[in-house]
């Protein structure tokens, strides 16, 4: 048995390598690696979302984790990863576990690490994890297992509901009276992911009108990926134009990400929340500090950074590399194109109710539509459109030579417009004089190309995309 932890976990094939008994073995690993970070009062958080066997699989890393002296924390129903994560801080916790397989199709399920801090573990604890694995497999150490029943009575196992003490945190961070106020007539698209009904419990008490849509328990996601993004909002988006709603919310299947569709029936997406919510942060609220994104993110905030004076830095892909500055600092806002954005004050990790929540305050104060509140912002710091693409190779060729050949063959201009400088942040990356630009990443485990281009208009985009088609071509 072969487990990788990627940027956020371990994800599998239900019933392939996804099985209760290889769970077990990476529960025990997980186990072995919560004693080595304390051995005195080790502690665990567990989490599940609404996959199918998920609440079984928690129940199964619970007996684990018990039958190994660890005091467990287990939730009572799904929950959003953002709460568990929470919970880890206001517990005091060794370590999280959340199962859950995030955004990926309904027949995947997986685990994701969270440490101390509330956040995804580091790429060292994972392959510590890893290490432990094995270690055990080489010594045929099979899992420590205790009845879950026996765990509940002995108290080593104690469930509870993360999302209360959740909710009261995001009440410090944003103001609900100014989201009451704005009487904001709301959508709220679970996509039938964990994050499903948050938007109105949390919203219940004020004056916002919030109608719930795929809310009910469907393990197998309605046959899509819970992604929030345009493709997999078509619901969403019929439901704003025929009852004439002001917003779309969407979290994605664990609710550490989101998308947005405007009163036109228009998907917002997570570039333009974040800019959004982040000129908000600065010119509203006053808030102050350095800004962080991911190499694939907006230079749309680079502009408000430097704007404000503010210090900006560009990390590779993962909101792991956001969290490590955030765990640092004096960071105000991090975010990635994917979704997964956080601010000061909160736990280093991806927030999709957070970020809901945030843009809804942003509405409310401006009393002015999305649409609008998009419009402005592109006219100050845009005007900035986006595309992706992934590109298969002919054939599987590395990480670092794949680079290299994009560096070697990297052209004055592209389009007709001169490269300004490159980036080898994660990939490469073309910056270009008039703003735009192109990120080419290679995979490094499958034989796939990632392209990502922001440019001032469509067919600016779509040139940059088809310059990244024709290295994949060369390839």
């Amino acid at each position: 048995m072969t487990v990788r932890f990627g940027t956020d976990g371990w994800r599998a094939v239900i019933s392939e390598t996804f099985t209760f008994a290889n769970l077990r073995l990476v529960a025990q690993a997980i186990a072995d690696f919560i004693l080595e970070e304390n051995g005195a009062d080790p502690s665990v958080v567990v989490g599940f979302d609404t996959r199918f066997l998920s609440d079984r699989y928690a129940a199964e890393v619970s007996r684990v984790m018990a039958a190994n002296n660890i005091q467990t924390w287990l939730a009572r129903a799904d929950t959003p990863t953002p709460a568990v994560s929470y919970a880890i801080v206001h517990k005091k916790a060794t370590a999280g576990i959340m199962v859950t397989a995030s955004h990926n199709a309904p027949r995947y399920n997986g685990i994701k690490l969270k440490a101390s801090y509330g956040g995804s573990a580091s790429p060292d604890m994972n392959r510590r994890v890893e290490k432990l694995l094995e270690l055990n497999l080489e010594s045929a150490r099979g899992p420590n297992l205790m009845n879950l029943e026996k765990a509940i009575r002995q108290d080593r196992v104690t469930k509870f509901d993360p999302s209360w003490a959740y909710y009261e945190h995001l009440s410090t961070l944003v103001d609900l009276d100014t989201i009451s106020a704005g009487e904001l007539r709301v959508v709220a698209d679970g996509m039938f992911g964990s994050g499903r009904g948050v938007f109105s419990e949390v919203l219940a008490r004020g004056r916002s009108h919030v109608q719930n849509i795929r809310h009910e328990m469907n393990p197998g996601f309605g046959g899509i990926h819970p992604e929030p993004i345009a493709q997999h909002l078509g619901l969403l988006m019929s439901t704003i134009m025929a009852g004439h709603w002001d917003v779309g919310l969407a979290t994605d299947g664990d609710a550490d990400r989101i998308g947005a569709v405007d009163a036109k029936g228009n998907f917002i997406d997570p570039h333009r929340i974040f800019a959004l919510v982040l000129r908000y942060l600065l010119e509203k609220r006053g808030m102050t500090g350095s800004i962080v994104r991911t190499v694939s993110t907006t230079r749309m905030i680079d502009r408000l950074a430097e704007k404000h004076g503010l210090s900006l830095t560009e990390t590779p892909v993962g909101f792991n590399h956001i969290a490590d500055l955030m765990i640092a600092g004096g960071v105000l806002m991090g975010g990635e194109e994917s979704g997964g954005i956080s601010i000061k004050g909160h736990i280093p990790e991806g927030d999709g109710i957070l970020m809901g929540l945030l843009l809804l305050e942003v509405m409310a104060e401006s009393r002015l539509p999305l649409h609008a509140l998009v419009d402005d912002l592109l006219a100050e710091v845009g005007p900035a459109q986006y595309a992706r693409t992934d590109l298969q190779l002919k054939r599987s060729v590395s990480k670092s030579s794949m680079v290299k050949m994009l560096l070697d063959l990297a052209p004055p201009a592209i389009d007709g417009v001169q490269i300004e400088k490159i980036h080898t942040t994660d990939g490469v990356k073309y910056y270009l004089e008039d703003g735009s630009w192109l990120l080419i990443r290679p995979s490094g485990t499958e034989p796939v190309l990632r392209v990502y281009a922001e440019a001032p208009d469509n067919s600016r985009v779509n040139a940059l995309l088809n310059f990244g088609e024709e290295m994949a071509q060369r390839a």
